[in-house]
C-alpha cells in the first residue's frame, strides 16, 4: 500500500511519540485529519512544543530522507497500517507507529524469543548465549535482541545460521551502527536477518533511546531470556517490560561469585523461570517445528534443541593441565588460588593456564582471574 506522507510527518515529528500518535488517531480518526487540524485542537493532545513542530513541518527533512532510504533494495518502512506489522507488538503498550526495516521482513511473521544480557559478559556467558540461541533458532524461534556488545552480540551470532535467524532492534537510526565493533555483524544481519529501528535516520546512540528500544524487543517476543546481567543492567528493564506485557520471563542462573549473574538471580527470586537447558525454555514458551539450516552452517556448529553443546576436551593436554582444569570448576578463580589448591608454584600454574587458554578451554579475566569455558 502507498504510505501516507502525513503518517511519516507525524511519526517523525519530535515530541509526539507513540503515545501522542495514538491520541491523534483516537481524536481525529485518521492521521491526515490530525495533521490538518488547528493548533487549538492539537495542543491538548500533544502539547504546544510538538504542535509547533508538527504545524511547522519540522520533520520534512526526515520524511524525505526516509522515503529515499526506503527506495533502496532490502530497505522498507513498516507502519501499523501494514498487514505484516507484528500483532504482538501492536497489542503491546506504546507500539511504534513507524519502523525502519532492513533485511528479511518476513521474519516478523515468525514466533520470536528475546535474548538479552550484560554488555560485559563473561566468556562462559557468551558461550551459553550462542549455544542457547542456536538451539532455540533450530527449534523454530527467531531470536530478537539489541545488537549491543556482549550477550546481544552472541545471541545474534548463534542464530544467524538458521532459517529462523535473528532480529536486531537498535537504539540509533538504522543507518548507524552502535557499537562500531558490530559493523560486520550488522551488515550480516541486513542480509540474513533483520534490522529494526523506530528512530529517524542519523539518530545518535543517546542514553534515552535504549529503554525505548527495549520495549520493542519485549513486545515482539513470546518470552524474554536473560543470560547474564548485573543488578543495574538494562536487560532487567527488558525483562520487566516483558512481564508487564504478559510474556514469559526466564533467566539462567550463575555463580554467586559472578556479579554478572546477580540480576538473573534477582529475576528468579521475583518469579522468573530458572532455565538450564534449551529444553527448559521450550517447556515454558512452547515447541515449534524444527527448521533446517539456511546458510553455511557447518555440521559441527549445530546444537541439539534439548541441551547446550559440550565439546569433548582436545587430545594432547598434559596430565597436570587436565588436573588443573578439573580443579578449576566453572567460577572465575585466581591463579594463586589454583597454585595453593594444587600445591604447585605460580610459574607452573601460569604455564598450564597458557596451555589451556591456547586450547580454547579457559579465558583470562581482569584481575589475574581465569574461567573454564568447557
Amino acid at each position: 500500500m502507498t504510505l501516507p506522507v502525513e503518517w511519516l510527518r507525524a511519526a517523525l515529528t519530535p515530541g509526539i511519540g507513540p503515545a501522542g500518535f495514538l491520541k491523534l488517531i483516537q481524536a481525529f480518526g485518521d492521521i491526515a485529519a490530525a495533521v490538518s487540524a488547528s493548533p487549538y485542537q492539537l495542543e491538548p493532545l500533544i502539547g504546544p512544543a510538538a504542535t509547533r513542530a508538527l504545524k511547522g513541518k519540522v520533520s520534512e527533512p526526515d520524511v524525505e530522507a526516509a522515503l529515499a532510504w526506503a527506495s533502496q533494495p532490502g530497505c522498507s518502512l513498516l507502519t501499523l497500517l501494514d498487514a505484516d506489522y507484528p500483532a504482538q507488538l501492536a497489542e503491546a503498550g506504546a507500539a511504534p507507529p513507524l519502523l525502519f526495516a532492513r533485511g528479511r521482513r518476513e521474519l516478523l511473521s515468525r514466533p520470536m524469543l528475546a535474548m538479552v544480557g550484560s554488555r560485559n559478559a563473561t566468556p562462559q556467558g557468551l558461550g551459553i548465549a550462542r549455544d542457547f540461541s542456536a538451539g532455540l533458532a533450530e527449534s523454530g524461534y527467531t531470536i530478537v535482541s539489541g545488537l549491543a556488545s556482549g550477550i546481544d552480540t552472541a545471541a545474534h551470532e548463534g542464530a544467524l545460521g538458521s532459517a529462523a535467524s535473528t532480529v536486531a532492534v537498535i537504539g540509533t537510526g538504522i543507518d548507524r551502527v552502535y557499537p562500531s565493533a558490530n559493523r560486520a555483524l550488522a551488515h550480516r544481519l541486513a542480509e540474513e536477518g533483520l534490522l529494526l529501528s523506530e528512530f529517524p535516520l542519523g539518530m545518535q546512540p543517546l542514553a534515552e533511546n535504549f529503554p525505548r528500544r527495549n520495549r520493542i524487543i519485549a513486545g515482539l517476543a513470546r518470552g524474554c531470556l536473560v543470560v547474564e546481567a548485573n543488578v543495574k543492567s538494562g536487560s532487567l528493564i527488558t525483562a520487566r517490560l516483558a512481564a508487564e506485557a504478559g510474556r514469559e520471563v526466564l533467566a539462567i542462573p550463575g555463580s554467586i561469585h559472578n556479579a554478572q549473574a546477580r540480576g538473573c538471580h534477582r529475576l528468579i527470586k521475583e518469579g522468573a523461570k530458572l532455565v538450564e537447558t534449551v529444553e527448559d525454555v521450550l517447556e515454558e514458551v512452547g515447541r515449534l517445528g524444527p527448521t533446517r539450516p539456511r546458510r553455511r552452517t557447518p555440521p559441527s556448529a549445530a546444537v541439539p534443541p534439548t541441551a547446550v553443546a559440550m565439546p569433548e576436551l582436545p587430545d594432547g593436554l598434559s596430565d597436570t593441565a587436565q588436573r588443573l582444569l578439573e580443579s578449576m570448576g566453572y567460577d572465575p578463580i585466581l591463579a594463586d588460588t589454583l597454585a595453593d589448591r594444587l600445591g604447585l608454584t605460580a610459574g607452573d600454574v601460569y604455564a598450564m593456564l597458557l596451555e589451556l587458554e591456547l586450547a580454547g578451554l579457559i579465558a583470562g579475566l581482569p584481575g589475574q582471574r581465569f574461567q573454564r569455558l568447557r
